[in-house]
């Protein structure tokens, strides 16, 4: 333990030379310059990792921090691994004992930094460092994410698939807490779980227009259950987002209407879907877009021969359901379109509409149909419903912020922080 004396004047010219962000003598109650550095606390500090070299530590086990003898307290206590992972703890109220409350990562190398004061207030530091070993188990949970590299449209959520499925609420805790969302500019958002295997991620709104997003896995090592683990294999994702593009077609009026940023750029007649074809209200995001695809009603269930069976050469085709709405040319209709419904479930237009669409959206664009009689789009399985749920019922969605007030916890607003780019 350090013994150098310190009294009370030292701590106030401590205090004084921080204040002044000075890095000379301030002031001294006997003539003497002080330091404003921290004193070393390696005799004061003491934790259950390994003591011996080569040794690592189990990464089943939580990392504890403790205050030895009765002359200092702990004050704060920062443990992260090589890659920059943090972990989480707590310190108790008399500052003896720090222990971790999130997993440590297996086969890692984990720095620890503790600050302490001693009985006069004067500060002091200790630095660990030590590994942990390989998990014992040799069950991995692999991430792959989506959608691929590139540009999209504003409305493009972001997928999660996992390779096991995980169904506990606190495991998925320790997924999500590693699945990370980076975006510039900075949006809130959170993931919502589909299913046991698979998580989307959007934001409370659409995403900025022109913005960079960043999506990465820190599950490596991380120990989700006694017999899972976080793997390694999960490829970082970048995209970027164009223009806000949004096509509103009002199904009574039987018009589309298209905004680019707010500003209506183009207004056409469409059809829509006609009485037991009804298309889906809602908002939908394009899935993708085929020059040519030849429809046939046995696609949707109609029984070939039937008086409502068709087999037709469709082109100018952007899709956005899974199970085979989209907006296309429709020459064949064109005496219906702006008056009424005529189609089985697509919105169709003419040919040189169909054309002018097909050329100006792109795959994460948004269309929303209102005033139709069909049911809502689906939020999972049919295409990307996710906007359709309201945000409140999405965050409900989520392991780490289901049921919480709206404003982010402090290591969301972390994580929500612009990026450099």
């Amino acid at each position: 333990m350090n013994t150098t004396p310190r009294t009370r004047t030292v701590v106030g010219c401590t205090l004084l030379v921080i204040a002044l962000g000075a890095s000379g003598t301030a002031c001294s109650g006997d003539g003497s310059p002080l330091s404003a550095a921290p004193y070393d606390a390696a005799d004061q500090i003491a934790f259950n990792g390994p003591t011996k070299d080569g040794k690592k530590a189990d990464p089943d086990k939580p990392l504890e921090v403790t205050a030895e003898g009765s002359d200092g307290r702990i004050t704060d206590v920062t443990a992260k691994d090589a890659t920059g992972r943090y972990v989480s703890g707590e310190l108790s109220a008399d500052g003896t004992r720090w222990h971790s409350t999130s997993p440590l990562a297996a086969d890692a190398r984990y720095t620890v930094r503790v600050s302490t004061e001693d009985d006069d207030g004067a500060p002091g530091r200790r630095v660990l460092s030590f590994d942990t070993g390989k998990p014992l188990s040799k069950k991995r949970l692999d991430v792959t994410f989506g959608p691929k590299t590139g540009k999209y449209g504003v409305g493009q959520p972001v997928t999660a698939e996992l390779s096991k499925p995980v169904k506990d609420e606190a495991q998925r805790a320790v997924v999500e807490r590693a699945l990370r969302v980076e975006s510039t500019p900075a949006v809130e958002g959170t993931w919502h779980w589909v299913d046991d295997k698979k998580l989307h991620y959007r934001p409370k709104e659409y995403w900025p227009t022109h913005a960079t997003v960043r999506v990465r896995s820190n599950l490596d090592g991380v120990k989700i259950s006694d017999r899972l683990w976080g793997g390694g294999r999960a490829k970082p994702l970048k995209f970027t987002t164009g223009d806000r593009v949004i096509a509103v077609t009002d199904a009574s009026s039987h018009w589309m209407k298209v905004y680019k940023n707010g500003e209506e750029i183009n207004s056409m007649p469409v059809t829509t879907g006609k009485p037991g074809f009804e298309t889906r209200n809602g908002v939908k995001v394009v899935l993708g877009k085929e020059y040519f695809v030849r429809m046939r009603g046995t696609s949707i269930g109609i029984a070939e021969g039937s008086a409502e069976s068709y087999d037709l050469p469709v082109y100018y085709a952007t899709r956005v359901t899974w199970s085979g709405e989209y907006v296309h040319a429709a020459p064949w209709s064109v005496g219906s379109q702006g008056s009424a419904n005529v189609s089985h479930g697509c919105t169709g237009m003419s040919t040189d509409n169909a054309s002018w669409f097909f050329k100006n959206v792109r795959e994460g664009d948004l269309v929303k149909v209102v005033n139709s009689y069909g049911n809502t789009m689906e939020p999972f399985g049919n295409g990307f419903g996710d906007w359709n749920v309201a945000w409140n019922k999405w965050r409900k969605g989520s392991a780490l912020v289901g049921g919480t007030p709206e404003t982010p916890r402090p290591e969301e607003r972390a994580r929500l922080r612009p990026q450099s780019v």
